[in-house]
C-alpha cells in the first residue's frame, strides 16, 4: 500500500461524513474512527471507503465507524488539528452503563482508584508508628512521634480534598473550586464551630447541624457532583466577560453555606447510616458476619463489587478511628495467598508455579490477589474455594473477638500492624486476628495441597497441540493471551476482524478476565478504555490483542489496564483484566481477539482453531 498522508486522509473523511457540524461525537478504538453523526444521511459511506487509508466502513450501534487499522491514533490526530472534535470530553451516549450497582462501584473505584496506593501507604506509617509506641519504642508525647503520625494521619484528615480532585475529574466540575470546596469544609474556624460540641452555632441565625467534616468521604463526592451540575448552568448563562471568575465565585458562594447546613449533614447521616446497616451485623452476630465477610471477599473481587464497601469502610475509620468491616478482610486475603503457594508446591507444571509463585508473594506482601485468583485459584477451582472456605473461618474467629483495621490498608502481611487494639477494641483480637488468620491460612493451604490440584491435560498439554507440533525451525510462536476455547477469525462478530483485513489471528472465547502478553517486545499502543493493546515483538512481529467485540463503547469500565504505552514486557506479563460479568452483563461479547496485524510480511500465520488453551499456551505459529 502506497505511502497516506494522513492530513489530508482526515481532511477527505471530515468532508465525506458531513462535515464537522454534522459531528456530534467523535471517538477512537483500537483500530477505527467511531463517528456519532447527526444525520447519517449526509455521509457517503461508499466515498469513505475509496479513500486510501481506509479498509472498510461499519455502521452499527448508532456510530460510523471508519476502520484504518493500527494508524488510527495517527488519523484521529489529524481530525483534531482540523476540527474541534478531539477534545477531552465525553459523549453523552457513550453507551450502555449497566445497571445502579454496577454504575455505583465503577463511580467509587473510578474516585478512590487514583490515590489508592497513597491511601494505602500513608495508612501502613501511621500503623508502624503506632505500632512503635504500643511496644513502647517511641513515645507518643515526642515532637518525632507527633511529626511522624501526621505524615500517616494527613491522608485520613485531609480525604475531601484528595476526594475533591477525583471526583472533579469524574463529574466533569472545576478541580481547583472542588479543592477550595473541601478547604472551606475543612476551614480551622469552621471546624471549630461545626465540630460536635454542645453549644449550637448558626449562618445568619439559621441554625449550623453539629457535623465535622474532617476525614469526611460522602459530603465531598456528593458537593462536587451538584458542583458540576451548577458550573455548567452557570457557564451557559453568564456573560463571556464575567464568566470565568463569576462561575467559581458563585459556586463558592451558593455551595459552601448549602452544604453546611442542608447537603453535608444530610449525607453525613445518609453515611452513617449506611455504615450502621452493614455493621449492626456484628453486633447480633459477629462471627456470622465476619465468617460471610471473610467467604465472600474474594467473590466481591471476582465481580468488582468490592467497592461498594470502601465509602462504609472509610466512614468508619473516619467517624470511629476503626472498621470492624475491614477486619474481617486480613483472612480471606491471606487464604488465597496460601492457597495459590500450595499450588506452586504441587503442581509440576512450570506454567503454574511461574503463576502461582510470585502471585503468592505478591498476596502475602500487598494484598494482591486479582492475578492469582483469575490466573491460579479460579481456573483450578478448588484452591479458589478451599481459599474462601479458610477465610470464611478466619473471618469469623477474627469478628467475634472483635478485631477491627484502624488504618485503611490492603490486608496483607505489612498492614498486620493495623489490627492491633486500640481505644475500645478489645485488646485480645490481635491475638485471635493472628490465630484466625493463621487457621486460614493452613485451610486453605492443607486442602489446595491435598486435594486442590490435579496436573491434568489441560495443564500440561502444550506438547500435544497440533500447531506446537506443525512449528518449524525458525517459526515464531505466539502464545494464547488468555485462557478459554479458540474460535476461527471468520467467525468473530465482527465484520472487521472477520475479514482478515487487520490480519491473520483467531479468537478465544475467555474463561477468566486476565490478559497477557502474547511475547516479549514493546508496547505500542494501549488505549485508555483498556479494551485494546498493540505490542511489537524485537523480531517485527506485531500483534493486536482487542478485548470483547466492540467493548470501546463500555468507555473503561470493567477494564483495568496493567501496561502503558511505551513498556517493555515480557511474554506472560500481565497486561489488563477484565470483568467479563460485566461486559456480558452490558451487552457485549467478551470474545479475545488477537491479530498479527503484518502478517503480509510472513510467509505464514498458522492459528490454532477449535482448542481449549491456557494463556501461555501457543495460539499462532508465524512462519517467515
Amino acid at each position: 500500500m502506497p505511502a497516506v498522508d494522513y492530513r489530508t486522509l482526515a481532511g477527505d473523511i471530515l468532508e465525506k461524513v458531513g462535515g464537522e457540524s454534522n459531528v456530534a461525537s467523535l471517538a477512537h478504538c483500537a483500530t477505527r474512527l467511531r463517528f456519532r453523526l447527526k444525520d447519517a444521511s449526509k455521509a457517503d459511506k461508499a466515498g469513505v471507503e475509496r479513500l486510501p487509508g481506509v479498509i472498510t466502513v461499519m455502521e452499527a450501534g448508532g456510530q460510523f465507524q471508519v476502520v484504518i487499522g493500527n494508524n488510527v491514533p495517527l488519523v484521529f490526530a489529524e481530525v483534531g488539528k482540523l476540527s474541534s472534535l478531539t477534545g477531552d470530553t465525553e459523549a453523552a451516549d457513550a453507551g450502555p452503563r449497566g445497571n445502579l450497582l454496577n454504575r455505583f462501584v465503577a463511580l467509587i473505584s473510578a474516585i478512590f482508584l487514583p490515590f489508592l496506593w497513597t491511601l494505602a501507604g500513608a495508612a501502613l506509617l501511621k500503623a508502624f508508628v503506632g505500632a512503635a509506641a504500643y511496644f513502647g519504642w517511641l513515645d507518643p508525647t515526642s515532637n518525632g512521634y507527633a511529626v511522624l503520625n501526621a505524615s500517616g494521619d494527613a491522608v485520613l484528615k485531609f480525604l475531601p480534598v484528595l476526594l475533591a480532585i477525583t471526583a472533579a475529574k469524574r463529574f466533569k466540575a472545576n478541580q481547583f473550586t472542588a479543592v477550595v470546596l473541601a478547604g472551606a469544609l475543612m476551614y480551622l474556624e469552621i471546624t471549630q464551630w461545626t465540630g460536635l460540641k454542645a453549644t449550637p452555632s448558626d449562618f445568619f441565625s439559621i441554625p449550623v447541624p453539629a457535623v465535622s467534616y474532617v476525614g469526611s468521604v460522602i459530603p465531598i463526592i456528593f458537593v462536587v457532583w451538584l458542583q458540576g451540575h451548577l458550573e455548567r448552568l452557570l457557564n451557559a448563562g453568564l456573560p463571556g466577560m464575567v464568566r470565568n471568575f463569576g462561575t467559581p465565585m458563585i459556586v463558592l458562594l451558593v455551595m459552601v453555606p448549602l452544604t453546611i447546613l442542608t447537603v453535608g449533614p444530610v449525607t453525613t447521616y445518609a453515611g452513617q447510616g449506611m455504615s450502621w446497616l452493614i455493621t449492626s451485623l456484628w453486633t447480633v452476630a459477629p462471627w456470622l458476619a465476619g465468617g460471610l465477610m471473610g467467604g465472600l471477599w474474594q467473590v466481591f473481587v471476582i465481580f468488582g463489587m468490592h467497592w461498594a464497601f470502601v465509602p462504609v469502610m472509610m466512614v468508619d475509620l473516619s467517624n470511629q478511628g476503626y472498621s470492624v468491616l475491614s477486619g474481617a478482610l486480613l483472612a480471606p486475603v491471606l487464604a488465597q495467598a496460601a492457597a495459590a503457594l500450595a499450588v506452586f508446591f504441587r503442581t509440576r507444571s512450570a506454567k503454574l508455579k511461574g503463576l502461582a509463585g510470585p502471585g503468592a508473594a505478591s498476596g502475602f506482601l500487598a494484598g494482591i490477589t486479582e492475578p492469582i485468583i483469575y490466573g491460579v485459584n479460579l481456573p483450578l477451582k478448588k484452591p479458589f474455594i478451599f481459599g474462601c472456605i479458610g477465610g470464611a473461618i478466619g473471618g469469623a474467629i477474627g469478628a467475634q473477638a472483635g478485631s477491627a483495621q484502624t488504618g485503611f490498608a490492603m490486608p496483607s502481611v505489612l498492614a498486620i500492624p493495623t489490627y492491633l487494639p486500640q481505644g475500645p477494641i478489645p485488646a485480645s483480637s490481635f491475638t485471635w486476628q493472628m490465630i484466625g488468620t493463621g487457621l486460614a491460612i493452613l485451610i486453605a493451604f492443607v486442602l489446595t495441597f491435598v486435594f486442590g490440584v490435579k496436573d491434568s491435560p489441560d495443564v500440561e498439554e502444550v506438547a500435544a497441540d497440533p500447531i506446537a507440533e506443525a512449528a518449524t525451525v525458525g517459526a515464531v510462536e505466539v502464545a494464547a493471551p488468555v485462557s478459554g476455547q479458540t474460535v476461527a477469525l471468520s467467525e468473530i462478530k465482527d465484520k472487521v476482524f472477520a475479514s482478515g483485513a487487520l490480519g491473520k489471528g483467531i479468537g478465544i472465547v475467555p474463561s477468566a478476565g486476565t490478559v497477557y502478553a502474547p511475547f516479549g517486545g514493546t508496547v505500542v499502543s494501549a488505549f485508555p478504555t483498556g479494551h485494546a493493546f498493540g505490542i511489537k515483538s524485537a523480531d517485527g512481529v506485531e500483534a493486536l490483542i482487542h478485548i470483547g467485540i466492540d467493548t470501546v463503547q463500555l468507555d473503561g469500565k470493567g477494564f483495568t489496564a496493567a501496561v502503558q504505552q511505551g513498556q517493555v514486557v515480557q511474554a506472560g506479563d500481565l497486561v489488563a483484566t477484565v470483568d467479563l460479568d460485566a461486559v456480558k452483563a452490558a451487552g457485549y461479547d467478551p470474545t479475545t481477539i488477537l491479530v498479527i496485524t503484518n502478517t503480509a510480511q510472513f510467509a505464514a500465520v498458522l492459528p490454532a482453531e477449535g482448542h481449549a488453551v491456557a494463556h501461555g499456551d501457543t495460539a499462532i505459529v508465524i512462519e517467515r
